[in-house]
């Protein structure tokens, strides 16, 4: 892992800042494909991808989950499982309750202005599959979609070779609201959410992680429905002063580092001392990781600990990376906190680990990548939601305020704006 001075290797550092959620042009072009082939040939098309790219044998009928299929996953998770998962639904519910807005009402003299929020009727949530089981990405779209009011949440995930969804996945829909599932993956798989198929009705927006084509079909077919975010390779900064434990700070790196070895996990650090510490206790840690491949890859690839003179520059550099994690392990952890303006998540103190956050917080996982986090947040209630403005006029507030409307009509030049409100001024 490459230890740099925070005033030497400005490439390194520029390109961190720099970075940005793009998308191969060949997986852009085969996705484009996809997408066309499931809008004019809906489950046939569906079918023949899944057959190719995740369970040769699924059949039309098999696509569906059935309330069997449900029970059967229930009998397969042990009682252990089953306690953490309604623990961690407990946590987020708990949060994502309080970000529940409120419509409003302003009255003036002849003038009724409200603001009035309502839950989007369907949605799509993508949870991925094949070999891995992801239980935390259902908990973390499908309770802020139900506390939001979305009457109809489908879940879409790839079988494995076997045919199955992950025991463990259909547990998690069934206990956070998902009232359909769907044995589909892949481009295809957003491709039936976004224009529906005889098997499946359209959404009205899709949430949730994937690979390379599922974002890129998320990108291609936004507008025709709604999306979270174009999700990039997941990424950490740390930043630790002399008190932070090397240990620590190694152990939260690779918990980044085996995601993906396109992950980015960065450390920024005020002592000389810590920074080689902390590059061996990866080199020691990594040897006991199943994953430590894709992990020593990632650190090869994107990791660096970069070592400045003070908290002040450590904020500045972590502000301009806008990372997705960013973890404080200093010695006044709230105090650093305070100068930071860009991140999509903020742990403070040794004893939050961004793993935490992962699973049984309470705060959303699904954050934005590629220093997207500049404009944009965490997935949460407020995108299951819309408002409508209404407004409501007598005759007294129009007089009020329709010559001022009139004047800045024809500022622009739109007379028939204009003339519609001269002409109401005659009225009785």
């Amino acid at each position: 892992m490459r230890i740099l001075e925070c005033t030497a290797e400005r490439d390194t550092l520029s390109r961190l800042a720099q970075r940005g959620a793009s998308l191969d042009e060949q997986v852009l072009t085969r996705t484009r494909e996809i997408l066309r082939d499931v809008e004019k040939h809906g489950d046939d098309a569906v079918l023949r991808y899944t057959r190719e790219f995740d369970c040769p044998e699924i059949e039309r009928v098999g696509m569906k989950v059935t309330r069997r299929d449900m029970e059967e996953a229930f009998k397969k998770v042990d009682q252990a499982f089953l306690r953490s998962l309604r623990r961690a639904r407990r946590s987020v519910t708990r949060f994502h309750k309080k970000q529940v807005p409120k419509s409003f009402t302003l009255k003036g003299k002849g003038l009724r202005l409200e603001q009035r929020f309502a839950p989007l009727d369907r949605v799509g949530i993508y949870v991925p599959g094949g070999k891995a089981a992801y239980p935390s990405t259902v908990i973390m779209n499908a309770i802020p979609a139900h506390i939001a009011g979305v009457r109809e949440i489908v879940m879409v995930s790839p079988a494995g070779r076997n045919g199955q969804i992950a025991p463990e996945v259909l547990v998690a829909a069934g206990e956070c609201g998902v009232t359909e599932i769907y044995r589909i993956g892949g481009a295809q798989a957003i491709g039936a959410l976004a224009y529906g198929t005889a098997s499946i009705r359209p959404v009205d927006k899709i949430t949730g992680p994937g690979n390379a084509y599922v974002a890129a079909a998320k990108q291609l077919v936004y507008g025709r429905v709604g999306i979270d975010m174009i999700a990039g390779p997941t990424e950490v900064v740390i930043i630790a002063d002399g008190s932070a434990d090397p240990a620590l700070v190694a152990a939260d790196l690779i918990a980044q580092a085996e995601h993906d070895q396109e992950a980015t996990p960065v450390a920024i650090v005020t002592s000389e001392r810590l920074a080689p510490e902390i590059a061996a206790q990866i080199t020691e840690q990594l040897k006991t990781n199943p994953r430590n491949e894709i992990a020593a890859r990632a650190f090869e690839q994107n990791g660096v600990i970069v070592v400045v003179s003070s908290l002040k520059d450590a904020a500045d550099i972590a502000n301009t990376i806008a990372p997705e994690h960013l973890e404080i392990m200093t010695k006044n952890p709230r105090r650093v906190a305070r100068r930071i303006r860009h991140a999509g998540a903020i742990f403070l103190g040794k004893w939050t680990s961004e793993s935490l956050g992962d699973y049984i917080a309470g705060p959303n996982h699904t954050l934005p990548t590629s220093g997207t986090a500049r404009f944009s947040s965490a997935l949460s209630v407020y995108d299951f939601l819309k408002f409508s403005n209404i407004i409501e006029c007598n005759r007294k507030g129009f007089l009020k305020l329709a010559p001022h409307g009139e004047v800045l009509a024809k500022a622009e030049g739109l007379y028939g704006h204009a003339s519609s409100l001269a002409i109401r001024r005659k009225s009785r």
